[in-house]
């Protein structure tokens, strides 16, 4: 494998002086990296030059510089959420045999942006671009249980409440009681809210500011989906969506 040597170099430095938090002496890389003091001040006073390393003015150590900060901020705001979610919605439609939602929130709206259809026929009125039920749909309640509290409250200003079914929630204090059942056991269930026969679950996907940008859900047959089923599906759903929000950059699990 050809390499540059001194790219190589530097690209260890730096991976040398990420694992120490309060820096690294010249004499302490030099020896770490097999080279002398001379070449290596070279390598550090460059990366230096472009912001990727620091040296602390009163030990004189050298850590990694804030140009890091901006990269990552850039990387994080670039990554697109089909392609990192993909994989695991995949995992869900074949560990589940069920459908498979993918809904974003943007600016006030919900929207399905992937739909895996599983190995059992289901017919529904889901489809990518259509708007999401805050309010009547499990997905949909998981997304404003999370939101800022005024934003939810605009939203369901803006969008009411109304009936798509016997089981839909049109009372404003039951449904913030659902939202804090939500919030607390991590997922949200609607049983034939949405539509007649149709039962859905779906927990949230974070983004790396920690705020609420997506949700998955799935959806099948009440007569499949019970109690002890939807027990079952919560756990892989739960986690699944928990390493979809780690690939967009949070942290907070």
């Amino acid at each position: 494998m050809n390499m540059v040597k001194s790219v190589d170099r530097a690209l260890r430095i730096i991976t040398l002086v990420s694992q120490k938090k309060d820096g690294l002496g010249v004499t302490e890389i030099a020896e770490k990296i097999e080279l002398n003091k001379s070449s290596i001040f070279k390598l550090l006073r460059t990366l230096m030059d472009h912001g990727y390393i620091e040296q602390d003015e009163e030990t004189k150590k050298y850590r990694l510089g804030y140009k890091y900060i901006e990269l990552s901020s850039i990387l994080l705001e670039s990554i697109d959420l089909r392609p990192q979610a993909k994989p695991f919605l995949k995992e869900l439609e074949t560990l589940t045999n069920e459908v498979i939602h993918l809904v974003v929130y943007d600016q006030g709206e919900a929207y399905y942006i992937e739909k895996l259809e599983g190995n059992e026929t289901l017919r529904t009125h889901s489809k990518v671009g259509k708007r999401v039920s805050f309010h009547a749909t499990s997905v949909g309640k998981v997304l404003i249980a999370h939101m800022d509290d005024q934003e939810a409250a605009t939203i369901l200003e803006k969008n009411g409440l109304p009936k798509h079914t016997d089981n839909t929630i049109t009372d404003k204090e039951k449904l913030l009681q659902e939202l804090q059942k939500i919030r607390t056991q991590g997922f949200g269930v609607e049983i034939e809210e949405n539509e007649v026969g149709i039962t859905c679950i779906a927990a949230p996907i974070f983004d790396h500011r920690g705020d609420i940008t997506a949700g998955v859900s799935i959806s099948g047959p009440s007569t499949r989906l019970t109690e002890p089923r939807l027990e079952e599906i919560k756990t892989i759903l739960i986690d699944r969506c928990n390493k979809i929000s780690r690939r967009l950059g949070y942290t907070g699990v």
